[in-house]
């Protein structure tokens, strides 16, 4: 952690709205003037699409079925907590880009399924941000948590993530349900090994929560719209947070513990930009008085 060159890590699973989480952050650093260095977590993958695709049949034919890219060992994590660590000394380090598709392969000028090369970042940035799978991992031998200023965990509940997923994959990627149902069963091993793990490690969780009926997510014909969902945020430490306030600005919001506030979904972004935007700028300007 330094105070100079701050570190904000966003971590949720794929379809965990990580993205929506971002475009606030963008809005936030947008209206107050912040300049970012942006990370992905793609971007630490240890395999391209081709050998990923290879080592999945590998390791399936070696007996292991539980394989993914949410695993450690799919992943260069020591390269990302060394360029955590890097920023934090120096407000330097490197990055480079997953291409998933056509656009971004027109974009960055590499093919689809590969890695861009690694470049250094632009100089003259406040902040480090990151949005990923692994941005809060803590074992034995890594600690990118501790390497982090501010933590964010996105995680909904299981079935909407499930659901989610499942939509998104046939919709985008012309999967099957069978054939995505497959890739969530092979997931959840490391799902319960290294994805929820480092919510205990974040400073506030947003964790999304549907009111309609999802118990079998996979003939869920809809995704639950934000109007048919809350949102439990919950803070790790509650000192200096404004519950009573938070509750007055945000309608239909109570407080469910100590340390949580529950919201309607449709107030997510509203709720959001209370919230971190004193926490971010606490962190720049700590930074800047450095």
């Amino acid at each position: 952690m330094s105070r100079k060159h701050p570190i904000i890590s966003v971590t949720g699973s794929s379809g965990a709205g990580t993205t929506t989480v971002k475009h606030t952050f963008d809005q936030i650093f947008r209206r107050e003037g912040i300049t970012p260095v942006t990370i992905e977590g793609d971007a630490f993958h240890r395999f391209n699409r081709a050998e990923m695709k290879a080592e999945l049949a590998a390791r399936l034919a070696a007996g292991d079925e539980t394989f993914s890219h949410f695993s450690l060992e799919a992943n260069v994590l020591g390269e990302l907590e060394a360029i955590f660590r890097e920023y934090g000394e120096t407000g330097s380090g490197r990055t480079r880009h997953y291409v998933h598709d056509d656009k971004e392969a027109a974009r960055w000028g590499t093919p689809p399924g590969e890695f861009t090369p690694w470049a250094p970042f632009e100089e003259g940035s406040d902040l480090l941000f990151y949005e990923g799978l692994h941005g809060a991992v803590k074992t034995d031998t890594l600690d990118i948590a501790g390497e982090a200023d501010l933590k964010i965990g996105v995680v909904p509940v299981i079935n909407l993530e499930w659901i989610q997923k499942i939509h998104r994959d046939r919709a985008l990627r012309g999967y099957t349900t069978e054939a995505v149902t497959d890739t969530i069963l092979r997931r959840m091993h490391a799902y319960a090994h290294v994805i929820c793990p480092q919510f205990t490690e974040t400073d506030i969780n947003f964790q999304r929560v549907p009111v309609v009926d999802t118990s079998n997510p996979f003939i869920a014909r809809w995704i639950p719209t934000a109007d048919e969902s809350l949102v439990v945020i919950r803070f790790r430490s509650p000192r200096g947070i404004d519950f009573a306030y938070l509750t007055q600005m945000i309608h239909g919001s109570w407080m469910s513990r100590a340390n949580s506030i529950v919201i309607p979904g449709n107030k997510l972004d509203l709720a959001m930009q209370l919230i971190l935007t004193p926490l971010i700028l606490r962190l720049v300007d700590q930074a800047r008085r450095a």
